[in-house]
């Protein structure tokens, strides 16, 4: 078979595995991805538990109210012998007894622990909140990343598509030599070689391309086999800058958000602690029904019906010094706490001077590899001519070709790293564009 025929096949295969596919866009991509990934749905769960939670009767506010009813009996043989007379035998002797009540208790007053535990379920709601958006924030910039991986791959397909042209070129000059009597079979076989390299290596990237739409599959929870096309550039946003990404994270990094959240919980938890040094006062009540019949008893039928009502008041007036110890484990965790959130402080903002650090070199690498990527074509078609009039050899036009290759594929790499760097530097700062 020939190279020409070889190279039909290959573009013909990918001419009919791109006809009717879906054009995807990465804002659809983004769009199918919030609305089905499993981790965000999780989230969501747990943010409707942590709402559910975050209600004053589950801080301790509200009175308890529990129903009670018991129904039951027995049956007796008995004996039951007098002082003076006869003994008396009861055979079967049956008896019921049935009771119905109700009790009500109602804690007034515990030292202001209540408040303190509303509070910090309210805060544990915020939370779940901030761990939602962060699920986001998170499924986006892998979206953003896989949907960009695709259009590298893509790129880099073409790029070796067209190392694939030149060489069936090269391949054809070098046999039309060879007819002629101008050229060797020695060059006909190494630009053969060649061909087969570069078909080997557009081969490769292909398969990468198909693997890099499976990932982006998986993140939208779709049908991994589905086939689909991108656009054909990478849209790099080249003027973002520190100060303001600075600003934004912040106000609106999640983990910040978090740490900062279990600031106020650590501290609420010691005003719970502190509340069993007051009394606690609680409020009863209850209504009870009896009735109950027993025929060997000195009441055959009893009766009764009515109301209670009390106060009660409790105070820890020594506990072995639990109270002191949980005091200062609290202290200890409040102190933690703002540890750990000068900590990630620290962290976020080194991870997003390294993200812009990185940003602007790739910026700056895009510029440099563009022009390289102008020198190395022009190189390349200059080469190209004079390997048609015979003026060099074989191995210069090569040499000149693989310039050509690893320029683009460099300037195609630059600008997917840039495009990551940038897409870092928004979700550290939690401020990744939804619609994108």
């Amino acid at each position: 078979m020939s190279i020409k025929i070889k190279t039909l096949i290959i573009l013909l295969s990918l001419s009919i595995s791109g006809f009717a596919q879906e054009k995807l866009s990465l804002q659809e991509a983004i769009t199918v991805a919030l609305q089905n990934n499993y981790d965000i749905k999780i989230s969501k769960n747990d943010l409707s538990i942590a709402r559910n939670n975050a209600n004053i009767g589950n801080a301790g506010m509200l009175p308890t109210v529990a129903g009670t009813y018991s129904n039951g009996g027995s049956i007796q043989n008995t004996r039951q012998t007098p002082v003076t007379g006869e003994d008396r035998v009861i055979r079967g002797a049956r008896s019921t007894n049935n009771d119905l009540g109700a009790d009500l208790n109602w804690t007034i007053f515990d030292g202001f622990t209540m408040f303190a535990n509303y509070d910090r379920l309210k805060e544990l709601q915020k939370q779940g909140e901030i761990t939602a958006r962060l699920n986001v924030l998170t499924t986006v910039s892998d979206v953003i990343t896989a949907y960009y991986d695709v259009v590298r791959q893509q790129q880099l397909m073409v790029a070796a598509d067209s190392a694939i042209d030149v060489s069936v070129l090269r391949t054809n000059i070098a046999n039309t030599k060879l007819q002629l009597g101008r050229g060797s079979k020695l060059d006909v076989l190494t630009a053969q070689v060649d061909y087969n390299t570069d078909t080997s290596n557009f081969l490769q990237i292909k398969n990468a391309l198909q693997v890099a739409k499976v990932r982006l599959n998986q993140l939208m929870v779709r049908d991994i086999s589905s086939q689909f096309s991108v656009v054909n550039d990478i849209d790099v946003n080249t003027g973002i800058l520190f100060s303001k990404q600075a600003e934004i994270a912040a106000k609106q990094n999640p983990e910040l958000q978090n740490a900062f959240i279990n600031q106020k919980i650590a501290s609420l938890n010691l005003k719970a602690v502190r509340g069993a040094r007051y009394p606690v006062v609680s409020l009863n009540s209850g209504y009870s029904r009896t009735n109950s019949t027993s025929p060997t008893g000195f009441n055959q039928k009893f009766a009764a019906n009515g109301f209670t009502y009390g106060v009660t008041a409790s105070l820890n007036i020594f506990n072995g010094f639990l109270q002191r110890q949980n005091e200062r484990n609290a202290k200890i965790n409040i102190e933690t706490s703002k540890l750990n959130f000068e900590k990630t402080k620290l962290d976020v903002n080194s991870q997003l001077l390294t993200a812009y650090q990185n940003y602007s070199t790739y910026l700056d690498l895009i510029k440099l590899e563009q022009r390289n990527v102008d020198l190395a074509k022009e190189n390349l078609d200059i080469t190209l001519a004079k390997y048609r009039l015979g003026s060099i050899a074989p191995l210069e036009l090569r040499e000149a070709q693989r310039n050509a290759i690893e320029a683009q594929n460099r300037f195609i790499e630059m600008q997917f790293q840039a495009k990551l760097a940038e897409t870092t530097l928004k979700e550290i700062s939690g401020n990744i564009d939804l619609s994108n």
